[in-house]
């Protein structure tokens, strides 16, 4: 289990679906390491609209190589690392199927698991494809955003080792699940601690 590439912005990008900020730092590249994970962000990255992207809860977006793999088949294109907004490309772990608050240790720093990747439609006009966020809500493939729990600095190349996995049963592809209209789990979720309080009181709300 490691990071093939760190991939930070390397331009705005703007355009008719970039959002409320007219803008957006979706567009990820990978870059020369290493890199500092500190203050809730992944090196210099520049992230546009903070209403919605970065912060403690989302610090960090995951995606693995295999999941991209999958769509490269499925849709007879080339994605590149970074394609789908990811700061940290991965290889040899199953991101979706990560427990929320699960942690991983990757060079000096230590990250933690938090919620799912819900596509947006800055993201389906940035592969200029309408069809996109039905097509990935679909797919089950989100990938995990991820709070910095101890900042360090991190390596392309570096390995991810898991060094805590919570009692809980609560998935990445659960909570995806859920969002997506599957609630045969939301009392489950609501009762995990690690949920961010947007999640929690989404949760909660459902269970009442």
């Amino acid at each position: 289990m490691k990071i093939l590439t760190i991939n930070i912005s390397s331009r705005i990008v703007e355009g008719e679906w970039t959002g409320d900020e007219a803008k957006s730092g979706i567009d990820k590249r990978p870059v020369a390491g290493p890199i500092q994970l500190k203050n809730d962000q992944v090196g210099d990255d520049i992230i546009s609209d903070r209403t919605h992207h970065g912060g403690y809860d989302k610090a960090a977006y995951a995606y693995a190589r295999e999941d991209a793999d999958w769509w490269e088949n499925n849709l007879g294109i080339s994605i590149s690392n970074g394609r789908f907004g990811e700061n940290l490309t991965t290889s040899g772990i199953d991101v979706n199927q990560a427990r929320v608050g699960e942690r991983w240790s990757i060079g000096s720093a230590i990250v933690e698991v938090s919620q799912p990747r819900i596509p947006c439609r800055v993201f389906a006009g940035f592969w200029n494809r309408p069809t996109l966020i039905k097509e990935f809500m679909e797919a089950g493939k989100p990938g995990t955003y991820l709070r910095i729990i101890q900042e360090g600095e991190i390596t392309a190349g570096d390995s991810i080792t898991v060094i805590h996995v919570p009692e809980h049963s609560i998935t990445i592809a659960d909570l995806y699940a859920a969002k997506n209209g599957d609630r045969t789990k939301i009392h489950e979720i609501a009762a995990v601690q690690e949920l961010s309080a947007e999640y929690k009181e989404w949760a909660q709300s459902l269970c009442k």
